[in-house]
């Protein structure tokens, strides 16, 4: 917004001042700030003090009401400047076609000094215009010390007790790095989008916010009730980026031309840089909206996000702190979102977890912690169903929390060195690890409610279901890549076998899933893992095929690769998101048709017949899976391969020799 500039007088007859001018109706926003006297040379633009600072010169804030008497002077000044603020409000109201104009708030008021009921008075993580940063216990402020200046809760810096154990530092907004440009960015973000805000953040909560609860639905709409310049620039920027994925969702908007994409990006990227210096909740909440965008994945923004989110004690357990309820709820559902945020970047980008299970304390999410429910929901078509989205992330976080596991038992640095020394063999010691995970896994899947079964899908609804599953199959994929790492030459033919046909029975059931995904899946909300995990399954069947024991086996893996990569082509006018994907795929699928391996059926063992009987035998009572994945009629869930897998017969000595690959097998 540009520099608003009142009338303007002379100043007295002093000598040397002949040439000095001062608005008697304000100062500006920087000479108010510093209680200054706010002078101008003649025929200057920007006052004395702003020039030789070297900042803006502007009139965007208004001051806070007067507490003393009025002279009558000053009544007229204080009139002057209200006149004033209304020309500003009306201005950008009528610019914006939105609703700035209707709650001009002064830049000073605090939630809790609002007339009349808010969520947001007494809230800890999104004060308008403080910041609150946890204080660590081994910081520099003393437990004893704090407490001869509790409850200083306006003052700043100021300390804020929320419990018997855990304290906050409030501090003001004000001079924080580039903090007089959010007013501005604000303004350009919704008159890039208007007059379609309030559709669009319609839109948001309509088919994304269910599936990715990581706002407070009443909390943000009473805000923008009021005006867009409440919200911090990257969040209103980011719930429209999303939004304007599902721009043909919008019976109002569909027929009208979208707003442009990349210039809101680059004011929700500038700016989030800017907000990390003032930390607030809707800091999180920006961030991981804009990490979920197709392709946003940024392992260094994922550090600075897990970094503001400790500073504001997402880590804690808050259940019994003194802020409002919804807090707490919202609270907990941003932890378990940064937390599933930190583990699949993790996963894409092949590097180890920014957080620590020593120092996480957050408690399990449970219904009470989701502000929303069925009544919540819109009848409208292409909505998501706000009880089958609170179910969905409270699975994925679960399943989250096992593929955390996952990376540390069998991936980590230590893991790794100490599975290569063992003295029986990696694969024997691997299995060994896998077995309690894989059983876990099973458990997860054996406990998801019918609600979230893939098939499950209400006529003209979304589903984002799919990218559960898809999230399922990813961590069954990273636990059978270990396995597989650890097979060479020298492992017991029998342990080659189980390993690879348990594998094999994973990509079966993960082709199914990708082969009975619908246009209602396609075209939903999907997780910003899921382009990854489209990727890791093509990874995996390039795994099977390059490690193949015989042409028959390549050749199968080669048809399943060719089918995979066909499936994903033809889906992309129902999801933007994998043509990426497929193109990589492509360019994979060339390189192993070019490549030339050399089969070979794996080496017998030293130990003699025994060995090669239990070999036959288990060749003899194993189910031959083969590389026919399609479905028909009959297939009945996710996990028919592996329940077909399951139904191998095994005989007792196979328990008694390997002990650890039930879970595989059973």
């Amino acid at each position: 917004m540009a520099a608003l500039t009142p009338p303007i007088e002379k100043v007295g007859s002093q000598p040397g001042q002949e040439n000095l001018i001062s608005r008697p109706a304000r100062p500006c926003d920087a000479c108010r700030k510093r209680k200054s006297r706010c002078v101008l040379g003649e025929d200057a633009t920007v006052c004395v003090l702003c020039r030789f600072h070297s900042q803006k010169c502007t009139f965007v804030e208004v001051p806070q009401p007067r507490k003393r008497k009025l002279s009558l002077d000053e009544e007229e000044s204080e009139a002057n400047t209200k006149r004033l603020s209304s020309n500003v409000g009306d201005a950008v109201g009528k610019k914006l076609g939105g609703n700035a104009a209707s709650s001009w708030m002064s830049v000073k008021d605090e939630y809790d000094s609002m007339k009349g009921p808010s969520l947001l008075k007494k809230t800890l993580g999104l004060q308008r215009h403080h910041h609150s940063k946890h204080i660590g216990s081994a910081s520099e402020f003393e437990p004893c010390l704090m407490s001869l200046n509790m409850d200083c809760y306006h003052d700043s810096p100021a300390f804020r007790r929320v419990s018997e154990v855990e304290t906050f530092l409030t501090l003001t907004d004000e001079e924080t790095y580039n903090q007089d440009e959010d007013i501005q960015d604000l303004d350009a973000i919704e008159n890039d989008v208007a007059p379609h805000g309030k559709a669009l953040v319609g839109l948001y909560f309509r088919i994304i916010h269910p599936s990715f609860p990581i706002l407070h639905k009443k909390v943000y709409l009473e805000k923008y009730s009021r005006s867009h310049r409440e919200f911090s620039p990257p969040l209103l920027a980011a719930v429209y980026i999303l939004a304007l994925s599902f721009w043909g969702y919008s019976s109002d908007l569909s027929q009208l031309p979208k707003p442009d994409v990349s210039a809101l990006e680059r004011i929700a990227l500038r700016s989030l840089g800017n907000v990390i210096y003032r930390p607030k909740l809707s800091t999180i909440q920006a961030g991981l909206l804009l990490l979920q965008r197709p392709h946003g994945s940024m392992w260094a923004l994922t550090a600075q996000l897990v970094a503001v989110a400790q500073e504001l004690g997402l880590h804690l357990d808050c259940t019994f702190w003194s802020i409002p309820k919804w807090e707490i709820g919202l609270r907990k559902r941003l932890a378990w979102a940064m937390y599933m945020q930190n583990a699949w970047a993790s996963v894409i980008h092949g590097r180890p977890s920014h957080i620590a299970a020593s120092n996480w304390a957050v408690q399990e999410l449970n219904e009470s912690d989701f502000p929303e429910n069925a009544d919540d929901e819109n009848d409208e078509e292409g909505s998501t169903e706000v009880e089958k989205g609170r179910l969905l992330f409270s699975s994925l976080v679960l399943l989250t929390r096992i593929l955390v596991d996952i990376l540390e038992i069998l991936y980590s640095h230590s893991s790794t060195a100490n599975i290569h020394s063992d003295e029986n063999g990696p694969t024997r010691r691997v299995l060994e690890l896998a077995k309690p995970l894989q059983l876990r896994l099973r458990s997860w899947y054996a406990a998801l409610p019918d609600t979230l079964n893939v098939d499950n899908v209400k006529p003209r609804k979304l589903s984002s279901t799919g990218y559960l599953h898809l999230a399922y199959f990813s961590v069954e994929f990273i636990l059978h890549r270990r396995i597989l790492r650890t097979v060479s030459g020298g492992t017991d033919p029998y342990l080659v076998h189980i390993c690879r046909d348990a594998a094999k029975a994973r990509l079966n059931g993960a082709m199914q899933l990708v082969n009975r995904l619908r246009s209602e899946h396609l075209q939903s909300f999907w997780y910003f893992a899921s382009e990854n995990n489209f990727k890791l399954l093509g990874v995996f069947q390039g795994l099977l095929w390059s490690t193949a024991a015989s042409n028959d086996e390549a050749e199968c893996y080669h048809l399943i690769f060719r089918d995979y990569c066909w499936l994903l082509r033809i889906s992309n006018k129902n999801a933007d998101f994998l043509q990426p994907t497929t193109i990589f795929l492509d360019r994979m699928l060339r390189k192993l048709e070019a490549s030339s391996f050399e089969y070979s059926t794996q080496p017998k063992s030293s130990s003699g017949s025994e060995s090669d009987q239990m070999e036959q035998s288990f060749l003899l009572e194993s189910q031959d899976l083969g590389c026919d994945w399609s479905h028909g009629e009959d297939t009945v869930d996710d996990l028919a391969h592996v329940r077909d897998y399951q139904n191998i017969s095994l005989s007792d000595v196979v328990s008694i020799r390997y002990p650890f690959i039930d879970a595989l097998t059973s």
